[in-house]
């Protein structure tokens, strides 16, 4: 469950960094593999944020882990924190927009994700998209 106000008894176990990265209308979605956590589903680069690490360190680590592409701090523009609830766990979720001017070669880390595409957010939504993406989706495009 997603929510932009915090739950009762919220109980935060970590926190993720997550960002829309678009280019010419299109954002980048990535295909889990299936041995990861919710696998063979799609979600945009984001990870959780390690001790000490300040979010937009811990977004641009992600984003260079995940897919190779090295952004400067200026370059991510923070959207929303949004409170996360599963079963297991509670966690704080925060999103990003980094709008690319000119397509990025994406080289994929093959020990998380299998495949990744550019689709538009409406496109997006017909995915099997990992919990909760849907709502995050919907909210920062309005749809």
């Amino acid at each position: 469950m997603i929510s932009r106000t915090e739950f009762e008894n919220f109980n935060k176990k970590f926190e993720v960094v997550s960002a829309f990265v678009e280019h010419n209308g299109k954002i980048l979605l990535l295909h889990r593999q299936d041995d990861r956590p919710q696998g063979n589903t799609w979600a945009v680069v984001a990870g959780k944020v390690k001790d000490k690490e300040t979010l937009i360190d811990a977004l641009t680590r992600e984003i260079e882990e995940e897919v190779e592409i090295k952004l400067k701090d200026s370059d991510c523009k923070y959207f929303s924190k949004y409170y996360i609830r599963y079963l297991e766990y509670d966690f704080i979720f925060h999103v990003y927009h980094i709008l690319l001017t000119q397509e990025p070669k994406i080289i994929l880390n093959l020990k998380e994700h299998k495949d990744y595409v550019w689709i538009t957010p409406q496109e997006a939504l017909k995915r099997n998209l990992i919990q909760d993406e849907d709502q995050s989706i919907k909210w920062f495009y309005g749809l």
